[in-house]
């Protein structure tokens, strides 16, 4: 992808920082969009489908961690740079395990922004420097023990599992024959470590997989 044209929205609640942030970035990229609350930029990043969303921590609605769920969640293709005045390695290490590509300290001069949000849309990991990359490393891999990959058809059935639906149900409602449903069911089970439905949505709500 040319970063040039790198497609980013931008999502921050206070209107003078964003300002700054939109006006820093404007002249490397495309500034889709730039909104005032987690609400917003989830459904931003849904409709647009940006390269990268550059969100601050927090946020009226929901986070930007609770975004950056929900866009792993969903298998949505954009990558989110946190933009935070928090400068603790707790805080690094959750938003990273929540899929965040890029974590930064609002404290950042614009330059600096400007190159994070570029490397995340090389699909690079930006970090403050005080941590090192075995730990990033050992991270992800905790991430990914924990938050398995479910297809964004399982995350279809798994809701409607704890929807209360049975497979004949599903089945009526998404079109695919009750065999398939029940594969899907079985490979949900299996990747969650659980044998019961009620067992499946308890893990599920733990693991933040129903959010």
């Amino acid at each position: 992808m040319d970063e040039q044209r790198a497609r980013v929205l931008v999502g921050e609640d206070h209107p003078v920082y964003r300002e700054g942030v939109v006006r820093a970035l404007r002249a490397y990229v495309a500034v889709v969009a730039d909104v005032a609350d987690g609400v917003q930029a989830l459904a931003g990043v849904r409709q647009l489908r940006p390269d990268v969303a550059v969100l601050d921590y927090r946020m009226p609605g929901l986070d930007g961690r609770q975004v950056a769920r929900a866009i792993r969640r969903e298998e949505l293709p954009t990558r989110v740079l946190i933009l935070t005045a928090l400068d603790d390695s707790a805080l690094v290490y959750g938003a990273l395990q929540d899929g965040v590509s890029g974590y930064l300290i609002k404290e950042a001069e614009p330059y600096e922004i400007t190159e994070a949000v570029l490397a995340c849309a090389r699909d690079e990991t930006v970090r403050p420097r005080s941590l090192t990359s075995d730990l990033i490393h050992e991270t992800r891999q905790r991430a990914d023990h924990m938050s398995p990959a479910l297809s964004a058809r399982e995350h279809q059935v798994l809701r409607m599992i704890a929807e209360g639906k049975s497979v004949p149900q599903i089945s009526k409602e998404i079109f695919l024959a009750p065999t398939t449903i029940k594969s899907h069911v079985q490979r949900i089970y299996e990747k969650l470590g659980v044998s019961t439905r009620g067992a499946v949505v308890a893990e599920a709500m733990r693991r933040g997989l129903l959010e």
